[in-house]
């Protein structure tokens, strides 16, 4: 993963030809983003039906898109143990990603931790520097990416964590762990990390120190966690994600024209073709999932009574 991205907090099953399409398009609507031009993606609604809608609260910990990723693939969308996928099971796990978190006078902001610059050579340093506190607590740390580590222990049952997505370049305070031992780790990194020679020699080049860590995608799984056998073959646009979460809105438009060109278009001559496709668009707080119609007929008699077009449906994401 390029180091300038900030990382997903799942991985998708690799794809089968065989299976049914589902695009899932992250923050196709944000609140002060541009209008865009979809001419692709409004024809794709024109074919399909509403499913349902998942959520309207914008303060949901875990976000519209990855509620959909986890139900498709049958975690549990409120809370899903990313982290646990692929790991030991009857063991919780959360994920871990360092930070720097900037203390205002009224709130704690999480600087983009893909500006720390962070290589898995570094990544690591700061793992050996952190992992004996962690681990005197009985948990355990190991680097999957400079930005992605997996955190593994008993102290973890029941955490609740938010997204990383929900406190990027914002207000941290009300989602840091207010239970032991997280929030003396917490306390801990700080100053074992303040005036460090790993953060001495971070600042001497210009970059900023870490001071903290985000934990999230938390959870426990009772088995070896098996994809379901009628899996779709899921593609998220996380390009629109990228853009969106920083308000690039010049590169928001820009992944809006890739994904019309790309997996909206290709998805649009599916559906054409009378191919089985889910479309699932997702806001801040909601996320609306379409299929393909039932027949012709139904279609028509749907189009006359609910929006069809992006620009109808922004504000109700």
């Amino acid at each position: 993963m390029p180091a300038d991205l900030l990382p997903l907090p799942f991985a998708l099953p690799a794809p089968d030809a065989r299976a049914p399409h589902h695009l899932i398009l992250p923050y196709a609507a944000v609140e002060g983003a541009p209008a865009v031009a979809t001419p692709q993606l409004d024809a794709l609604l024109a074919l399909l039906h509403e499913q349902e809608r998942d959520g309207d609260e914008y303060d949901h910990p875990i976000p519209p898109h990855e509620r959909a990723v986890a139900r498709a693939l049958q975690l549990d969308p409120q809370a899903p143990a990313w982290a646990a996928v692929g790991a030991a099971a009857d063991v919780p796990h959360a994920w871990l990603t360092p930070c720097h978190l900037h203390a205002g006078a009224d709130q704690v902001r999480l600087d983009d931790p893909a500006q720390l610059q962070l290589t898995l050579e570094q990544a690591q340093q700061l793992c050996a520097i952190l992992a004996p506190w962690w681990a005197e607590d009985g948990l355990q740390l190991e680097v999957l990416a400079p930005l992605l580590w997996r955190v593994s222990g008993a102290p973890l049952a029941g955490l609740r964590t938010a997204s990383l997505d929900r406190v990027l370049l914002r207000d941290a305070s009300l989602w840091l762990p207010q239970t032991q031992p997280f929030q003396r780790l917490h306390s801990e990194a700080q100053m074992l990390l303040y005036n460090h020679a790993f953060n001495d020699a971070r600042e001497a080049q210009g970059l900023a120190p870490i001071n903290g860590f985000w934990l999230h995608g938390a959870g426990q799984l009772a088995s070896a966690h098996q994809l379901p056998a009628s899996t779709a073959q899921i593609t998220v646009v996380d390009t629109l994600r990228q853009a969106a979460l920083r308000q690039h809105w010049s590169a928001w438009q820009q992944a809006w024209q890739a994904a019309e060109d790309g997996p909206i278009s290709a998805l649009l001559a599916q559906a054409r073709a009378g191919a089985a496709v889910q479309l699932t668009l997702c806001g801040e707080g909601q996320a609306i999932h379409f299929l393909r119609a039932r027949s012709a007929l139904l279609q028509r008699f749907k189009a006359l009574f609910a929006p069809k077009r992006l620009s109808d449906l922004r504000e109700q994401l």
